[in-house]
This record gives C-alpha cells, sequence and structure tokens, in this order.
C-alpha cells in the first residue's frame, strides 16, 4: 500500500469513528424540557435526560455552566439553583438549544374529563373574553396518547409547550386555562399548566402499584373472567359475534337515502323534541332512528354565516340540512354546533335531517338545551314536532363481545401520563375527578383519594406539594325525597381528605346543569380552586377561601348542633335554610329544619325525628335546593355528620 494511500485509509477511518461518536453520543431529553417551557420559581431544579454511558453532558443557562455525565444505563442528571421568575430565556445542553424559557409556577392539571374539557366547548359563556386572549406567559402542555401502561414511563409519546395566543387557546383545558388566567393576573408571574387528564378515568388508574395491591388484584380477576368468557366463546364452533356498526350498516332502510333532498315524510309519524324517545311510545333500544324538521327562512338571513344548534344528542348524531351532510358527533356529551357551508342555507322552507345512533339504553334530544338555527343576532326555534322513522332496531345475539378486559388497568393512567412527569418541578397539583367513581364505597373512594394525593407527594419528592381539587358538580333531576346518593359519597370522601396537610377544595354542586356532567361555568371552578391555591401555595392571609365546612356536632334536646369551619366574615342568615336532612337510629332520613344560631353554629331538627343522631347536607346527585353559605356567598360543602 503507498503511503498515500495509508494516510487516506487512516483518515477516513479516524472520520468514521469521528462521526459514529458524535452521532452516538447526542444527547435525548424528555418532552417537557422542551422550546417554551415554564421552570417553577425558587427551588432548586432538576434537568434531565439519556445519551451513551459515561458520555459527558455540558448544561449552560443564564450565564453559567453546569456539567455531568452519564451513569452506565446512559441516564444522566444535573440540578440548577433556584431561579427568579422572569424570561425568556435560552438553554443548552451538549448541542441542543432550548429556547424562549419562563421561570415561574407550574402546576400539574389532572383528573379526568372535566379538567380535560377543552375552551372551545365552552365558547357559549366566554366567547368575547377568550377572542381578546393573547397571553404569552401563560403556557400549556398537553401529552395527547393515552396508555394504560404496565410499567411507569419515563418520558411522554408527544407534547408540546404552547402559549395562550389565538393559534392554540381553544385546544387548552378550559379550566386550566382559567386557573392559570387567574393565578397570573393575581401574581404576574409565568404560569405553565401540565394537564394530563383523560376523560372517564376512574381514581384507581391514577394512583402507582405502590398503594394499590387490592385493586390490582380485583382487576386482575375481573380480567380472567372476561377472558375466560372470551376462550369459552372462541372454543365453539363457529361463534357468532355480534359487531353493533357491521349490523348497522346492513340493516338501516335509510343509508343513502333519506339524507337526501325531497325525501318523502308523509307517512313518518310525529314526536315533540327535545326528549327521550322512549319516553314518548318510541320502542327503540339499539339501533338507528331519523329524524326530519321543516323551518322556514326569510330571505334576509340567506347568504349570511350560520350555525346549526342541536343540543345535546344520545349517543352520536349525523344532521343533513337539504341534502348537505352538515356535521356530525360520535358521542353524547360534546354540544352539537355545527356552522353550515355557504348555499346550504335557503330562502323559504328547509329541511332538516338527523341520524341518531343509540348502542343501547335510553336515547334522545338531552332538554333544556339550544335547538336552533342562529344567523347573526336571528334565531329560528327547532324545538317542537318532528317526524321520525326507525332505521334499524337491533338485538344483540349471545355472542356480542365484551369490552374492557375488566375495566382500566390500576396504575394505568399514573405509570403512562404521571410518572413522565416525576422530576419536573412543581408548585402544586389541581384536581379533578370523582365521576367514574360514583358506583364506590365513600370509605374506599377516601382511602384512595388519601393514598394518591400521599403517593404522589411522595413520587414527585415534595412531600408537602399543595394538592386543590374541585368536588364533583350537581347533575341530574332532583329528588323530593331524602335518598342516597353515589355522588354525595364521592363529594363527602372528598371533603374528608381535607385532613391531610396543605390540601384544599373547592365546592361545586352549585354551579353545574343538571342535564350535562360536563357543565360549562369551569371559570368560576377555576376562580374557587385558585382562591385555594392562593391559601395553600400562596400562603396568602385571605380571610375566607370556602364556604363552610363541617366540624363537629352535639345533640341537644331533640336538635343537633353543628359547629362549622371557613365562615369568613359569618354564616348567611338572610334566607330560610334548605338542603339539610335528619335521622334517628333507624337511619331513616326526613327533611329537617335549620336555623343559624351563631357566627359559624347552625341548629337543625324535625319534629318525625324526636332523638336524632345523623344530619347529612346537600346529600343527592343534584342538591339543586340546597343553599347554605357564608356571607362571601361561597357554598357549604356537603357533608354527613355519620362516622
Amino acid at each position: 500500500m503507498s503511503l498515500f494511500r495509508y494516510r487516506f485509509s487512516l483518515w477516513a477511518l479516524l472520520l468514521l469513528i469521528g462521526f459514529t461518536t458524535s452521532v452516538s453520543a447526542k444527547v435525548k431529553l424528555p418532552r417537557l424540557i422542551s422550546d417554551g417551557m415554564v421552570l417553577q420559581r425558587d427551588v432548586p431544579l432538576k434537568i434531565w435526560g439519556w445519551a451513551d454511558p459515561n458520555e459527558k453532558v455540558k448544561i449552560e443557562f443564564r450565564g453559567k455552566t453546569y456539567q455531568t455525565k452519564t451513569d452506565k444505563q446512559g441516564n444522566w442528571k444535573t440540578y440548577l439553583p433556584a431561579q427568579k421568575a422572569g424570561g425568556p430565556f435560552n438553554m443548552k445542553v451538549n448541542e441542543i438549544e432550548i429556547r424562549n424559557i419562563l421561570v415561574g409556577d407550574v402546576w400539574l392539571c389532572s383528573g379526568q374529563s372535566n379538567m380535560e374539557l377543552m375552551v372551545y366547548r365552552v365558547l357559549d359563556l366566554y366567547q368575547t373574553e377568550i377572542e381578546q386572549t393573547n397571553n404569552t406567559n401563560i403556557r400549556y402542555f398537553k401529552p395527547s396518547v393515552r396508555v394504560d401502561a404496565q410499567i411507569p414511563q419515563n418520558d411522554f409519546k408527544d407534547g408540546t409547550w404552547l402559549p395562550a395566543t389565538q393559534g392554540n387557546i381553544m385546544n387548552f383545558s378550559s379550566l386550566s386555562y382559567f386557573f392559570g388566567a387567574e393565578l397570573y393576573q393575581k401574581y404576574k408571574v409565568p404560569i405553565g399548566l401540565i394537564n394530563n387528564a383523560i376523560g372517564g378515568s376512574a381514581i384507581e388508574s391514577w394512583l402507582s402499584e405502590d398503594y394499590l395491591k387490592l385493586y390490582m388484584d380485583r382487576w386482575q380477576a375481573a380480567k380472567a373472567r372476561v377472558d375466560s368468557i372470551r376462550a369459552n366463546r372462541t372454543s365453539v364452533a363457529n361463534p357468532v359475534r355480534f359487531d353493533f356498526n357491521a349490523e348497522l350498516a346492513k340493516n338501516d332502510s335509510g343509508i343513502g337515502r333519506w339524507s337526501k333532498a325531497g325525501v318523502n315524510v308523509s307517512g313518518w309519524p310525529q314526536i315533540s323534541l327535545p326528549g327521550y324517545w322512549s319516553d314518548k311510545g318510541v320502542d327503540l333500544r339499539m339501533g338507528s332512528i331519523w329524524f326530519y324538521k321543516e323551518f322556514d327562512v326569510p330571505d334576509s338571513l340567506v347568504g349570511k354565516s350560520a350555525v346549526l344548534r342541536l343540543g345535546r344528542i344520545i349517543d352520536s348524531d349525523s344532521a343533513f340540512l337539504n341534502g348537505t351532510f352538515v356535521g356530525t358527533i360520535s358521542y353524547q356529551y360534546p354540544p352539537r354546533i355545527y356552522k353550515l357551508p355557504v348555499g346550504v342555507l335557503k330562502p323559504g322552507k328547509n329541511k332538516l335531517m338527523v341520524r341518531v345512533i343509540c348502542p343501547g339504553g335510553k336515547g334522545g334530544f338531552v332538554e333544556d338545551k339550544p335547538y336552533e338555527l342562529r344567523v347573526g343576532s336571528q334565531k329560528i326555534d327547532l324545538t317542537g314536532d318532528w317526524n321520525y322513522h326507525i332505521g334499524a332496531s337491533l338485538k344483540p345475539t349471545m355472542g356480542q363481545g365484551s369490552g374492557g378486559g375488566g375495566g382500566a388497568r390500576p396504575a394505568g393512567l399514573y405509570n403512562s401520563l404521571t410518572s413522565p412527569v416525576i422530576g419536573y418541578r412543581l408548585k402544586g397539583t389541581i384536581w379533578y375527578q370523582g365521576e367514574s367513581n360514583t358506583g364506590t364505597k365513600m370509605e374506599e373512594y377516601h382511602q384512595l383519594f388519601k393514598d394518591l394525593i400521599t403517593g404522589w407527594r411522595t413520587k414527585f419528592d415534595q412531600p408537602d406539594m399543595p394538592f386543590v381539587f374541585a368536588q364533583i358538580a350537581n347533575l341530574g333531576i332532583p329528588n323530593k325525597q331524602p335518598v342516597e346518593s353515589g355522588m354525595a359519597n364521592v363529594r363527602e370522601a372528598q371533603r374528608r381528605a381535607l385532613e391531610l396537610p396543605n390540601t384544599g377544595m373547592a365546592v361545586t354542586s352549585d354551579i353545574g346543569e343538571w342535564n350535562d356532567i360536563h357543565p360549562l361555568n369551569k371559570k368560576e371552578v377555576a376562580r374557587r380552586l385558585a382562591m385555594e391555591a392562593a391559601r395553600i401555595a400562596y400562603h396568602d392571609s385571605l380571610e375566607v377561601s370556602s364556604g363552610p365546612l363541617y366540624e363537629s356536632m352535639e345533640t341537644s334536646g331533640n336538635s343537633i348542633i353543628l359547629t362549622f369551619k371557613s365562615v369568613g366574615k359569618g354564616l348567611f342568615t338572610n334566607c330560610l335554610l334548605d338542603g339539610f336532612q335528619i335521622s334517628g337510629a333507624d337511619g331513616k332520613f326526613e327533611w329537617a329544619n335549620a336555623v343559624v344560631l351563631s357566627k359559624n353554629k347552625v341548629k337543625v331538627w324535625s319534629k318525625k325525628v324526636p332523638n336524632p343522631t345523623v344530619v347529612r347536607y346537600a346529600w343527592d346527585d343534584n342538591p339543586a335546593e340546597s343553599n347554605f353559605k357564608n356571607k362571601e356567598g361561597l357554598p357549604a360543602s356537603p357533608f354527613t355528620t355519620a362516622k
């Protein structure tokens, strides 16, 4: 080999080694540590990631340099000293540049759908305010992937820090945003909001397995039963499996016909909407049903921007106007807000067809919601008589598939959606969950909730981390007589969790909606959460940050005297108190009389209960008539004096 070829080969080999080393040594950061992030002020900050084993890592931030190296598994971490609020700043980690960093307060926003509910869903109340939102000091991070992981994950699969600007705000959680806006308005520091909430999630899925042996055993047993049933079915020759969607497509006689213009509905019967069709004599438990409505539009409204509002429909729907498809929603909870394409609306008679699919149970158009066509400030009412025709009435076979496999995996959401946040320093947590646990015993949910709070504090290595939560809101038609209530059980379990230090609770049983599990008034919920956060996390000397909280009781003759804390300037006295119930040793509750005795005491009694032992208040899924509050106007928490 010539000297030239030798030198060239050696040079090429060294270049290859250098290139390979530079590629393999590239540092990887968790998704939370990325452009636009908000770091927690006034505390040491962990910065971490991954690279090749024994790789050197250099962090440059605000004019200072910090160095570390990876361990044998390729993990690295270092801590920055406490930082004052401010920004934007840049950070460099080896070759990675992280831009537009703020230092302020970071809150984890977790729970289920009422914490997840996005801004665009609450525009009926807040459209003007949202259209004026433009605050780059409020940042939001939301991973979009839900996985019930079997082991704790060290990173999210996706997620980006986004500022609260017009291009992003519609996809913020409404409760998270309003909470952040309350804090920013008061403290004028950047606010970071990490939202990992998942609709329909039970509390068991949010605890780590350290606290879940009993529930993991139950889940494994339920999963084994489901797997056994499936195995038995598949062992039968040619098992018949009921496929709802396939059967619907095969049997719905309206598909491809009734959605078109010019449908003859002269033989279709009538029904008054809104309402549940089974209450109005239509026998359909599973399948599809088509609804038809004609309405007139004046010439002056044609050619303008128009929106079709169809309230809430159970369960899914597709809407067609004058033979043109205008919108669909695949499940019951979102409001039906369909913007009409230009040219669809016609002068004179217009024909609306809505196909509703009901996979089982009670279907219909939910009452006390908007059903109308809106053109600017003009509204055309769509309630009243509609024509209808059943498309397909289905009856599942014995081979219908079971879903769930024993339900959501305990610890599954902790593993996938909370574990990746561990290490990222927080100011505190806000939590809104419980609707999925209304069948859980009060004592059981109470223990689960306390374990969740304690467990998260332990995992985050923040033993005093502020934890502020919302009670679940009122829902359903109020009962005329005292009844047992799964929702009241959850509220009581939540109230009792206040025995843990650095916890706060926002009562919401007065601001829900009887016909919607996702009430719109998220701004007031956020305000109440922020007041409790101010007390716990910011140590503000507020006179009161919540409504009256039950503290103790004593029997006095045929009455019970209740003592309350968090009364502020005193209990509100200028009304007849409603919502109190009382019982004796037999456990039969009666509506009770109640009067305020002093700044923090209430007397409760009933002639029907001469020897009372227990009082409870606002004990219903929807305690609509309950009106006990303090002079600041904050409602009392539902409670029972029973041990």
